[in-house]
């Protein structure tokens, strides 16, 4: 098995898996000339229901519409989670009261129990393990534009297991914020795929 890092996007029956396409290549791209990691620069899609997941080091899901899992989604999913992978969940709606976080989050909790989602302080180690965010999640322009429900929202949700983040769960759209090519970055005064460095880096040492 190759000791390269991969990005591996979760497909799910229900729903719409398959946004921000230029995303992970972004991100990936920001691992490379940010960091030491090894990397392969191509995005893996893989099935939640599917064992493969048990090989990826650091998983996305996300979308717009409802998610309803199958069984086999649940098992898998829960089975990932509490045997140390990383799931980072992100609401393409920007919306608290919309589809996919509502239906989300209600997976979340028959899967891990109720109240398990939980925000997380602004001072956590996320915010510092590589860049620093004094101030918690940086917001995006999706917040800022009045898009979804017109909110910044300055926290993210968790589930810890063992004291440990194995979900990250956000409302903020960064899979929208980064979703544009990596060449186009050296026209932002602030990369602003920095925090998603910080996720992977999170993901791969905690």
């Amino acid at each position: 098995m190759s000791n390269e890092f991969f990005f591996t996007r979760l497909q799910y029956e229900s729903g719409d898996w398959d946004v921000d396409q230029r995303m992970p290549s972004n991100l990936l791209n920001s691992l490379v000339e940010y960091t030491t990691l090894k990397v392969d620069t191509q995005e893996k899609i893989i099935t939640l229901a599917s064992d493969d997941i048990f090989k990826s080091p650091f998983c996305y899901i996300s979308g717009h519409k409802l998610v309803e899992f199958t069984k086999k989604e649940k098992e898998n999913f829960e089975k990932y989670v509490r045997n140390g992978g990383f799931v980072f969940a992100d609401d393409c709606n920007h919306d608290i009261d919309g589809l996919f976080a509502k239906s989300f989050e209600r997976q979340m909790e028959e899967i891990f129990g109720p109240s398990e989602l939980k925000k997380i302080p602004n001072d956590h180690e996320l915010y510092s393990i590589f860049f620093d965010f004094e101030d918690g999640p940086p917001t995006t322009s999706q917040e800022l534009n009045g898009w979804g429900d017109d909110l910044v929202h300055d926290y993210l949700k968790a589930i810890e297991i063992n004291g440990r983040v194995g979900v990250l769960y956000s409302n903020k759209d960064y899979g929208c914020e980064w979703d544009y090519d990596f060449r186009n970055k050296r026209w932002y005064k602030i990369d602003n795929t920095r925090f998603g460095v910080n996720i992977v880096l999170y993901a791969l040492t905690s």
